[in-house]
C-alpha cells in the first residue's frame, strides 16, 4: 500500500531516516524481498503513524508525514521521516505533548447531576444523556462519556451488579469512555469503611469490572476535586486529538489496512496454539513453516524447544529428517 525509498536499512545507525515516496507501484526493476513481518499495532498519534511489528527486537517505529510550503515558489512538498525504536529512545528533544489544542470544550452535563463538576473556559449545556453523567460534544456526535461515582455510589452498585454491568457495557460502547470514582482503591479494602461488604468481596467486584469491560477506562481519582480535574484533562486531550487533522497518507493507510486484531501474545503463541491443538500427532518443521510462512525460523525453533521442555512434544531424528511427536 505504501512504498518508500529510504537512506538506510532497518534499524539504521542514525535512527532518524529520511524517506522518499516511491511512485512506481510495480517497483521496476524487480526487487528482492528481505523480510515480511506481521503488524501488531497501527495507530495515529497526532502527525505520527506508530507501528509495532510482531518480532522480538527492533519492532517499534513511527513514520512522520509532513507537508511543507516551498520557500521560493508556490505549492507544497512532502517530507517523510522514519524513526526507529533506537531514535525514539536516544533522542531527547524538547518535550512536546501530542495532544495540544487551544479551544473551548463543549460539555454536556446530565440533568440528574445536582452538584456538577466544573469545566473552566468551556461551553456547558444541560441535557439528558443516553448514558453517563458528562459528555464531550463534537460537531454532530458525542466524542467521550464519563460516568461519575462516589464511594457510596459504587458500593450501592455492587448490590445490583448485573444492572451495573449493562450500564457499563453501554458506556464502553463509546470510543472514549471512563468510569471515574471519587475515592481511592484502598478505601474499598478498608473494613472500617465498606461496612456491609468484606474487603475480599469488594476487591473481587472491582476486579470483575476491569475484566468484563476491558475497553472502559476505570480511574480511582481519590476525591471529588481530583476526579473533576482528571475528567477535564481527559476531555481536553480527546478534543485535541479529534481536532488534529491527520496527514492524508496516514488516514488512507489506517482506512485501507483496517483495525489490527486484539493482541494475544503474537506469532509465538499462535504457533504454540496451532501445534498443541491442530497439528497431527507427528509433524515436521516444514509443516509449521508452511502454515506460518512469515514467521522467523528462530521463533518456530524456540516454540518447539519450549514445548519439549514442557514435555508436550518429543523430538526424533536429526537434520532434515527429524520430526516431533506429541506426548
Amino acid at each position: 500500500m505504501l512504498a518508500l525509498r529510504v537512506q538506510d536499512r532497518w534499524p539504521g545507525q542514525r535512527g532518524n531516516i529520511f524517506c522518499i515516496r516511491e511512485t512506481n507501484q510495480e517497483l521496476d526493476p524487480p526487487i528482492e524481498e528481505i523480510e515480511r513481518v506481521p503488524i501488531i499495532s497501527l495507530k495515529r498519534y497526532g502527525k505520527r503513524l506508530s507501528i509495532v511489528l510482531d518480532r522480538p527486537i527492533n519492532k517499534r517505529c513511527e513514520f512522520l508525514f509532513l507537508t511543507k510550503k516551498y520557500k521560493t515558489k508556490e505549492g507544497e512538498y512532502e517530507q517523510i521521516f522514519w524513526r526507529t525504536q533506537k531514535a525514539l529512545i536516544e533522542r531527547r528533544p524538547r518535550v512536546k505533548l501530542t495532544t495540544y489544542y487551544k479551544d473551548r470544550l463543549n460539555v454536556i452535563i446530565d440533568n440528574n447531576e445536582r452538584y456538577p463538576w466544573r469545566f473552566p473556559e468551556s461551553n456547558i449545556e444541560k441535557g439528558k444523556l443516553p448514558v453517563g453523567d458528562y459528555a464531550l460534544k463534537g460537531e454532530n456526535e458525542i466524542l467521550a462519556v464519563v460516568e461519575r461515582k462516589t464511594f457510596d455510589n459504587l458500593l450501592a452498585e455492587f448490590g445490583r451488579m448485573q444492572a451495573f454491568h449493562q450500564q457499563l457495557g453501554e458506556l464502553s460502547a463509546y470510543k472514549n469512555s471512563a468510569l471515574v470514582i471519587e475515592a481511592n482503591y484502598s478505601d474499598f479494602l478498608n473494613p472500617n469503611k465498606v461496612k456491609f461488604y468484606t474487603p475480599s468481596f469488594t476487591a473481587k467486584a472491582i476486579a470483575e469490572l476491569y475484566a468484563l469491560h476491558p475497553k472502559l477506562t476505570i480511574v480511582f481519582a481519590g476525591n471529588r476535586k481530583l476526579a473533576n480535574e482528571w475528567t477535564y484533562r481527559f476531555f481536553c486531550a480527546i478534543n485535541a486529538h479529534e481536532n488534529d487533522t491527520p496527514h492524508e497518507t496516514i488516514s488512507n493507510l489506517i482506512e485501507n489496512y483496517g483495525t489490527c486484531p486484539d493482541a494475544k501474545g503474537g506469532i509465538y503463541f499462535e504457533i504454540k496454539k496451532k501445534i498443541v491443538n491442530d497439528l497431527l500427532e507427528e509433524f515436521q518443521f516444514s509443516m509449521i513453516k508452511e502454515i506460518f510462512p512469515e514467521a522467523p525460523q528462530t521463533t518456530i525453533r524456540k516454540v518447539l524447544k519450549d514445548l519439549e521442555k514442557e514435555g508436550i512434544i518429543e523430538k526424533y531424528g536429526k537434520g532434515k529428517k527429524s520430526y516431533w511427536k506429541k506426548g
